[in-house]
Protein backbone atom coordinates (compact mmCIF):
# COMPACT_ATOMS: atom_id res chain seq x y z
CA UNK A 1 0.00 0.00 0.00
CA UNK A 2 2.93 2.28 0.93
CA UNK A 3 4.18 1.70 -2.67
CA UNK A 4 1.08 2.86 -4.41
CA UNK A 5 0.90 5.69 -2.48
CA UNK A 6 4.73 6.87 -2.85
CA UNK A 7 3.65 6.16 -6.46
CA UNK A 8 1.11 8.64 -6.68
CA UNK A 9 2.71 11.01 -5.10
CA UNK A 10 6.00 11.29 -7.49
CA UNK A 11 3.16 11.51 -10.11
CA UNK A 12 1.38 14.25 -9.18
CA UNK A 13 4.91 16.15 -8.56
CA UNK A 14 6.17 15.38 -12.00
CA UNK A 15 3.00 16.27 -13.56
CA UNK A 16 2.54 19.62 -11.23
CA UNK A 17 6.32 20.55 -12.19
CA UNK A 18 5.59 19.64 -16.21
CA UNK A 19 2.28 22.14 -15.96
CA UNK A 20 4.31 24.55 -13.93
CA UNK A 21 7.05 24.15 -17.21
CA UNK A 22 4.36 24.71 -20.09
CA UNK A 23 3.44 27.61 -17.83
CA UNK A 24 5.93 29.32 -17.76
CA UNK A 25 7.18 28.82 -21.52
CA UNK A 26 6.15 31.58 -24.25
CA UNK A 27 3.56 30.58 -25.98
CA UNK A 28 3.92 31.66 -29.59
CA UNK A 29 0.38 31.30 -31.11
CA UNK A 30 -1.22 32.74 -27.72
CA UNK A 31 -1.88 36.41 -27.21
CA UNK A 32 -2.43 37.70 -23.38
CA UNK A 33 -4.22 40.44 -24.93
CA UNK A 34 -6.35 41.52 -27.96
CA UNK A 35 -5.00 42.08 -31.25
CA UNK A 36 -6.78 45.14 -31.46
CA UNK A 37 -5.51 47.15 -28.68
CA UNK A 38 -1.86 46.26 -29.39
CA UNK A 39 0.26 49.55 -30.78
CA UNK A 40 0.75 48.69 -34.81
CA UNK A 41 4.73 49.06 -35.05
CA UNK A 42 4.89 47.96 -38.83
CA UNK A 43 2.82 47.70 -42.01
CA UNK A 44 1.71 44.20 -41.57
CA UNK A 45 0.20 45.05 -38.55
CA UNK A 46 -1.98 48.22 -39.66
CA UNK A 47 -3.03 46.07 -42.64
CA UNK A 48 -4.38 42.20 -41.94
CA UNK A 49 -3.32 39.78 -44.93
CA UNK A 50 -6.38 39.42 -47.27
CA UNK A 51 -9.01 37.11 -46.24
CA UNK A 52 -7.96 38.31 -42.69
CA UNK A 53 -10.92 39.79 -40.97
CA UNK A 54 -9.68 42.57 -37.78
CA UNK A 55 -10.53 40.39 -35.05
CA UNK A 56 -11.25 43.97 -33.42
CA UNK A 57 -14.13 44.59 -36.07
CA UNK A 58 -15.25 41.48 -37.24
CA UNK A 59 -18.88 42.23 -34.76
CA UNK A 60 -18.92 38.05 -34.28
CA UNK A 61 -18.47 36.99 -37.82
CA UNK A 62 -15.91 34.28 -38.65
CA UNK A 63 -12.55 35.51 -39.54
CA UNK A 64 -11.94 33.88 -43.22
CA UNK A 65 -15.06 33.47 -45.41
CA UNK A 66 -13.64 30.93 -47.84
CA UNK A 67 -16.80 29.03 -48.10
CA UNK A 68 -18.42 32.87 -50.12
CA UNK A 69 -15.98 33.07 -52.44
CA UNK A 70 -15.38 29.09 -53.63
CA UNK A 71 -19.25 29.18 -53.83
CA UNK A 72 -19.47 32.33 -55.98
CA UNK A 73 -21.49 34.48 -53.85
CA UNK A 74 -20.28 37.65 -53.76
CA UNK A 75 -20.18 39.65 -50.31
CA UNK A 76 -19.07 43.14 -49.87
CA UNK A 77 -16.95 42.51 -46.90
CA UNK A 78 -15.05 39.93 -49.01
CA UNK A 79 -11.57 41.17 -49.25
CA UNK A 80 -10.29 39.38 -52.97
CA UNK A 81 -6.53 38.06 -52.07
CA UNK A 82 -3.24 39.48 -53.64
CA UNK A 83 -2.57 38.29 -56.73
CA UNK A 84 1.13 35.87 -56.65
CA UNK A 85 3.83 36.83 -58.63
CA UNK A 86 4.23 33.27 -60.35
CA UNK A 87 0.74 32.97 -61.49
CA UNK A 88 -0.23 32.13 -65.03
CA UNK A 89 -1.66 35.35 -67.21
CA UNK A 90 -5.09 35.86 -67.60
CA UNK A 91 -6.36 35.32 -70.88
CA UNK A 92 -6.84 39.10 -71.53
CA UNK A 93 -3.38 39.58 -71.10
CA UNK A 94 -2.40 38.29 -74.56
CA UNK A 95 -3.91 39.00 -77.94
CA UNK A 96 -4.43 35.71 -80.13
CA UNK A 97 -2.51 34.37 -82.04
CA UNK A 98 -2.65 34.11 -85.68
CA UNK A 99 -3.86 30.35 -86.91
CA UNK A 100 -4.17 29.12 -83.00
CA UNK A 101 -7.49 27.68 -82.22
CA UNK A 102 -7.95 28.32 -78.51
CA UNK A 103 -7.47 25.24 -75.96
CA UNK A 104 -8.69 24.46 -72.33
CA UNK A 105 -7.30 22.80 -69.43
CA UNK A 106 -8.71 19.96 -68.01
CA UNK A 107 -7.17 19.04 -64.49
CA UNK A 108 -9.68 16.47 -63.83
CA UNK A 109 -12.53 14.50 -64.59
CA UNK A 110 -14.75 12.58 -61.59
CA UNK A 111 -18.01 11.45 -61.50
CA UNK A 112 -18.83 12.69 -57.53
CA UNK A 113 -19.42 16.41 -57.96
CA UNK A 114 -17.76 16.82 -54.55
CA UNK A 115 -14.52 15.43 -55.66
CA UNK A 116 -13.94 18.22 -58.62
CA UNK A 117 -15.44 20.96 -56.31
CA UNK A 118 -12.76 19.98 -54.11
CA UNK A 119 -10.04 20.56 -56.94
CA UNK A 120 -11.63 23.74 -57.83
CA UNK A 121 -11.58 24.61 -54.88
CA UNK A 122 -7.62 23.82 -54.67
CA UNK A 123 -6.98 25.81 -57.63
CA UNK A 124 -8.79 28.76 -56.06
CA UNK A 125 -6.32 28.71 -53.49
CA UNK A 126 -3.74 29.04 -55.98
CA UNK A 127 -5.15 31.63 -57.65
CA UNK A 128 -6.77 30.07 -60.98
CA UNK A 129 -10.33 30.33 -61.84
CA UNK A 130 -11.49 26.89 -62.72
CA UNK A 131 -15.32 25.88 -63.75
CA UNK A 132 -16.65 22.69 -63.30
CA UNK A 133 -19.11 21.43 -66.30
CA UNK A 134 -21.21 18.58 -66.19
CA UNK A 135 -21.24 16.28 -69.14
CA UNK A 136 -23.59 12.59 -70.05
CA UNK A 137 -21.01 9.99 -71.05
CA UNK A 138 -23.22 7.35 -72.47
CA UNK A 139 -22.69 3.79 -70.58
CA UNK A 140 -20.94 5.80 -68.10
CA UNK A 141 -23.38 8.25 -66.55
CA UNK A 142 -22.74 11.98 -65.88
CA UNK A 143 -18.71 13.11 -65.10
CA UNK A 144 -17.72 16.38 -63.86
CA UNK A 145 -14.67 17.89 -65.80
CA UNK A 146 -12.43 21.02 -64.40
CA UNK A 147 -11.40 22.93 -67.31
CA UNK A 148 -9.34 26.53 -66.61
CA UNK A 149 -9.55 28.92 -70.02
CA UNK A 150 -9.65 29.43 -72.62
CA UNK A 151 -6.21 30.09 -73.37
CA UNK A 152 -5.66 32.17 -77.15
CA UNK A 153 -2.07 31.49 -77.30
CA UNK A 154 0.46 28.40 -76.69
CA UNK A 155 2.53 30.36 -75.16
CA UNK A 156 0.09 31.35 -72.55
CA UNK A 157 -1.26 27.65 -72.47
CA UNK A 158 1.83 25.99 -71.71
CA UNK A 159 3.00 28.94 -68.95
CA UNK A 160 -0.55 27.52 -67.34
CA UNK A 161 0.20 24.21 -67.25
CA UNK A 162 3.61 24.38 -65.92
CA UNK A 163 2.29 26.68 -63.35
CA UNK A 164 -0.32 23.91 -62.53
CA UNK A 165 2.73 21.10 -62.62
CA UNK A 166 4.57 22.88 -60.24
CA UNK A 167 1.59 22.94 -57.79
CA UNK A 168 0.88 19.30 -58.33
CA UNK A 169 -1.84 19.50 -60.47
CA UNK A 170 -1.89 17.36 -64.11
CA UNK A 171 -3.96 18.71 -66.41
CA UNK A 172 -4.92 18.28 -70.77
CA UNK A 173 -5.09 20.42 -72.93
CA UNK A 174 -8.32 20.35 -75.28
CA UNK A 175 -9.44 22.18 -77.58
CA UNK A 176 -12.21 24.73 -76.66
CA UNK A 177 -15.65 24.33 -78.93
Amino acid sequence: MAGILVGVVIGVCIAAGLAWYLMKSPAPFLHKEPLANKPATDSAQQNPPAGVADPGTSGGKPRFEFYKVLTDKQDKTIVTPAKPADKPPRVADHKPAAGYEPHLLQAGSFQNVDDAEKLKAKLAMLGVEANVQSATIPDKGVWYRVRLGPYHSADEESQARSFLKQNGVDSTPIRAQ
